[in-house]
């Protein structure tokens, strides 16, 4: 139960945390960047104590404040696909949403694998720790106030709208709308 209550005080705190940093300071970079590496340093700092204390009752405090510190990161994560292409933060929140999909599916995965090869719990909790790491220091690389911009080739950045810059396929050459029936004849019982 404390778990999960550390993780919603997490996401709330972490996109609160980050809108009044931005109000204050208007520095869009600082204010996502601040809360992410605080975010995942606190996570990380939470969890280095289980490796040394046995007690259960510390070790569940000690999760469930690096569930909370870990949390603290969604916010901002969530409202930097909104800062960079807000024409299409859908597509690239969709981006995000499938890269965080593809490690929830292969991060236990790992941590059995390892465990069962090495015999070692503690593996994993290192692995977590190395992963924490690494988000903190490529959160440096992340520049939410640059806005997305579509690059054509060789000729630098098209300032252009999407819409502009991309014709659409010419109607009159698309012919599969016109074959639908013909591979699939239910469409055409539809009609």
């Amino acid at each position: 139960m404390q778990t999960s209550l550390g993780g919603v005080i997490g996401d709330t705190l972490g996109g609160v945390l980050s809108d009044r940093i931005y109000k204050r300071s208007g520095n869009l970079r600082l204010a996502r960047l601040s809360v992410t590496i605080l975010g995942f340093v606190g996570a990380l700092a939470s969890l280095l104590p289980i490796i040394w204390v046995h007690d259960i009752n510390f070790v569940a405090l000690c999760l469930s404040g690096g569930f909370l510190c870990a949390q603290l990161v969604i916010g901002p994560m969530w409202a930097i696909p909104m800062d960079v292409a807000p024409k299409y933060s859908g597509t690239a929140a969709g981006l995000m949403n499938t890269g965080s999909a593809f490690a929830a599916i292969a991060s236990p995965l790992a941590a059995g694998y390892v465990i069962d090869l090495w015999k070692n719990w503690y593996l994993p909790f290192y692995m977590l720790m190395g992963v924490l790491a690494l988000g903190a220091v490529s959160a440096f690389f992340m520049h939410p106030e640059r806005p997305f911009a579509l690059q054509s080739r060789g000729e630098g950045v098209d300032r252009r709208p999407f819409d502009e810059a991309f014709e659409p396929y010419p109607a009159d050459r698309c012919q599969l709308a016109e074959s639908l029936p013909a591979v699939f004849p239910i469409v055409s019982l539809s009609r």
